[in-house]
Parts: C-alpha cells; sequence; structure tokens
C-alpha cells in the first residue's frame, strides 16, 4: 500500500557496477579463515552459500581485495549447466573470496541489492538466461550481457520493501527445510536404534516399562503371501475406476513407511470391468506391500496400509503384498520391515545386475524381531508421530516456495 508509481525499465549496469570475474585458483581445505565460494557451493534451492564442504584458494601469496565479496555483491554464474544461477553476499556468510566461474556485481546505493537478487528468481530472468547463454558449444553469459540486462523497477523505498518481504519468506522456507533435513535425520537414526540387529534380542533405545526380550519368528510364520495382478502402469492411468492399485513404483518413490488410503494418491484401475477380471487378492487395513523389483537396493521398501475401509484395494506390478496370520500394531510392521535391521537381511537375498529383485522364496525364511503388542502400539505411535513432523514441515516449506514461484 502506499505505492502507485509506474515502474521503470534499466540496465543492470545502470544500477550495478564491476561485472567482474572471479579468482582464477584452484581450492584447498579451508584454513579456517577465508572462504571460497565457487558454483558448486551455492545451494540450488535456496542460493545460500552451502558451508557443509567450506574451502579456500590455493594460494600462498596475499590474495587481492577485488576478490573479496561485500555487502551489496551479486554473484552470477556464467557457463555450463549453472550457468544464470545466482547468490546475494552476506556479511554473515563471512570473509569470502570468489571463483573464476562467476561474474561479481556491486548494486550501487540507487538500487537494492535485495530487490536486484530477487529478481533473479523470476521467470522473466529464466527467460534471459535461457535466450541469451545460447552458444555453438556449452552455455554462456559474459559479463557485457549481464550488464544488459533489462530489469523493471520501482522507486527505491518499493524496492526495499519487496526485497524485505521476499526476505523474510526465504527465511520461512529456510526454517522449514532445516526442520525437515533435521528431522528426517532423526528418523534415520531411530529406524536404525529401535529395532534389535544382528540376532540381538534388545534394541539400543526402547521406550521405558518395556524390558523384556524381542522374539525371533520366521517371516514366512508371521506374514502370508497374497495375489497381486501385473497390470502396467498405463492400465492404471483412468480416474474412472473405482478399484484401487498399489504400484511398486508408487511404493519406492511416493509411499512412505505407512500408506494412508484416506490421503494417499493411490493410482485407479482403468475401469471396473479389467479389475474384476483380475485373480489377487483385495487389501486391508494392516496389509504390508513390498516393492520386490527396483533399480538398485531400494527392492525390498514396502510401506503398510491403513484407513481403507469401503475402498477396493488391489497389489500390483512388482509388489509382494502380505497379511499378518496374528495381531500386530498398527504402524509397527511398516516400520519395521523398513528398518535396516530388517533390510539389511535382505542385501544378500537379492539378484539381478541392472534390474534388482528378491523372492518370495528367500524372504519366508527371514527373521523377523517381534515385541509386545503393548511395545508395537508405542513404536508405531512414535513414528507416526514423527512422519506428521517432516510431512508438517515438507508441506510448510513447498507451500511457500511453490507461492513464490507462482
Amino acid at each position: 500500500a502506499g505505492f502507485t508509481d509506474p515502474w521503470e525499465q534499466r540496465k543492470l549496469g545502470e544500477v550495478a557496477s564491476g561485472f567482474e570475474y572471479g579468482l582464477n585458483a584452484a581450492a584447498s581445505d579451508f584454513d579456517g579463515e577465508k572462504k571460497y565460494l565457487r558454483i558448486t557451493d551455492i545451494d540450488d534451492q535456496t542460493r545460500e552459500f552451502r558451508t557443509d564442504d567450506l574451502s579456500s584458494p590455493d594460494i600462498n601469496n596475499p590474495i587481492d581485495d577485488r576478490y573479496l565479496l561485500k555487502e551489496g555483491d551479486i554473484l552470477f554464474a556464467r557457463t555450463g549447466a549453472s550457468v544464470g544461477k545466482t547468490y546475494l553476499y552476506k556479511a554473515s556468510d563471512g570473509k569470502t573470496y570468489y571463483a573464476g566461474f562467476l561474474i561479481r556485481a556491486h548494486v550501487s546505493d540507487e538500487a537494492d541489492a535485495g530487490f536486484i537478487f530477487q529478481s533473479t528468481l523470476t521467470e522473466r530472468y529464466k527467460q534471459f538466461v535461457l535466450l541469451t547463454s545460447q552458444r555453438s558449444g556449452q552455455p554462456g553469459i559474459n559479463a557485457q550481457e549481464y550488464s544488459d540486462l533489462l530489469l523493471p523497477l520501482p522507486s527505491l523505498m518499493e524496492q526495499r520493501r519487496i526485497g524485505a518481504f521476499f526476505d523474510r519468506l526465504d527465511s520461512l522456507i529456510t526454517l522449514h527445510q532445516r526442520k525437515y533435513d533435521k528431522l528426517c535425520v532423526l528418523k534415520k537414526s531411530m529406524l536404525d536404534k529401535m529395532f534389535p540387529k544382528g540376532g540381538s534380542l534388545y534394541p539400543e533405545i526402547r521406550f521405558a516399562g518395556f524390558t523384556d526380550p524381542w522374539e525371533q519368528r520366521k517371516l514366512g510364520e508371521e506374514l502370508g503371501f497374497l495375489r497381486n495382478n501385473t497390470l502396467s502402469r498405463a492400465e492404471l492411468s483412468d480416474s474412472e475406476g473405482t478399484v484401487f492399485d498399489i504400484h511398486y513404483g508408487d511404493v519406492l518413490i511416493k509411499y512412505g513407511s505407512v500408506l494412508d488410503a484416506e490421503k494417499a494418491d493411490v493410482p485407479k484401475i482403468a475401469n471396473d470391468a479389467v479389475a474384476n477380471r483380475q485373480t489377487c487378492d483385495c487389501l486391508q487395513d494392516g496389509d504390508v506391500i513390498i516393492a520386490d523389483t527396483a533399480e538398485d537396493s531400494a527392492v525390498g521398501k514396502c510401506t503398510e496400509l491403513c484407513n481403507s475401509a469401503g475402498k477396493k484395494v488391489f497389489s500390483g506390478l512388482h509388489t509382494m503384498p502380505l497379511r499378518p496370520m496374528r495381531k500386530y500394531a498398527s504402524g509397527y510392521l511398516g516400520h519395521y520391515l523398513n528398518s535396516p535391521a530388517f533390510h539389511d537381511q535382505l542385501l544378500p537375498l537379492m539378484q539381478g545386475i541392472k534390474v534388482i529383485s528378491v523372492s518370495r522364496s528367500a524372504m519366508e525364511d527371514m527373521t523377523m524381531s517381534v515385541p509386545s503388542v503393548a511395545e508395537q502400539a508405542s513404536i508405531g505411535a512414535f513414528f507416526d508421530r514423527l512422519d506428521s513432523l517432516i510431512t508438517l514441515h515438507q508441506r510448510k516449506y513447498c507451500g511457500v516456495a511453490s507461492w513464490m514461484l507462482g
């Protein structure tokens, strides 16, 4: 509110100076003081300086200060697959030198560096990069071409307001992404520690009040194998049918350890006539669906079905559907069968080179670790809460990012 003046078309070179190429030096181990920023150090999503693998310029002599970044500097990638990628220097990034495949422009006082940087994240800028970078060899944009970039600019005050607004959004995105990443690390750690490994009867971590040893049981004695169908992906593309089909590719990529049939995007069989010709078994809550084929060691990933009441659900191509023969607490099997403790047993059973698979007969003799139903319920509820938190921060992160890109 309060801004009504028309925006001007200005060349970047009219509000920024320098357009200098970076330091032509190799990278060496970080010396604790001088940071070295290369194209690969700019995060593709957040455009922040990735500090997980810091380096320093490999130069013994004093480095020319003209390669030292300062506030108001924006870096532009000038060649290769990352051409057009940008980074706005922040004082919090510390003493940083920039490398030779980057071009530095310093935004003058008559423009706002944050606004200019946000302008490089727009669809308009992407089109500029696409058209300008075309070369007979690999794509590239030189300093003069960046200087000629046309930008629509409002007044300096409006630039600052817009730049600050998007900076706050970027902070929110980063916050939720970091929380999401930390929760994913926590889940991976808990999957590793909350189930016994190597023949042990006790997990490394367990809830208070549970002290009994876990039982060792044969998978073939605990889970009964059901019949799946072999319909192709093309036969699942029509949304007119009423019968759902869990495809192995979705188990590998889309679904977590528990598949909520009320919320998840489960493909439908093209039409009911095709579905009714199938001789496969209809699934129910508590059944687990294992992907028995993959292009890597992800084979064996599974999902446990829940909230399927009122739906007719089949298990599809390259899957093994299984049903517990006795009572298991909701969520336990889905998480246990995806744990390192169970998956490590699968590794020597896998067959193939390009396409890896595991057979039913091989899995029947596998050992399962089974605690009391009460402890199963505590484990299932814990991972359910953890998955809900992961989904929450993923949605917040993706929601804000999608809104910004839109």
